[in-house]
């Protein structure tokens, strides 16, 4: 698959594969003309490094996790580095969710004045 294909069904610019490639978290081949070709499972991949940018992850970090990603296998320090982000991504969710709970609060109490 070229790159403006892959860019259009990740929902992502042809520039950010392009520096997901110099973070060296895609590895495309090249074709004889020299275009990049990507693997039928790079839209996956794709949307899985959106996913840890969401939630905070810098390319580096991401890069440390595919060789997780890749074998399924970890080594002790890669299982402290993924306990490590999973805490810190559940502190956003439950500082989100006490957030969330706290603006419900508001609009029930603006719809009771209203009603």
């Amino acid at each position: 698959m070229r790159i403006g294909e892959v860019a259009r069904r990740s929902g992502v610019s042809v520039r950010a594969l392009r520096y997901y490639e110099e973070q060296g978290l895609l590895t495309p081949t090249r074709s004889p003309g020299g275009q990049r070709q990507y693997a039928d499972d790079t839209v996956d991949r794709v949307r899985f490094f959106q996913q840890l940018y969401a939630a905070g992850l810098p390319s580096r970090r991401i890069a440390e996790l595919l060789p997780c990603v890749d074998t399924g296998t970890t080594t002790g320090e890669q299982r402290a580095m993924l306990d490590a982000e999973r805490a810190r991504i559940r502190q956003q969710i439950d500082e989100y969710t006490a957030a969330l709970a706290r603006l419900d609060e508001i609009v029930a109490a603006a719809a009771e004045r209203r009603g």
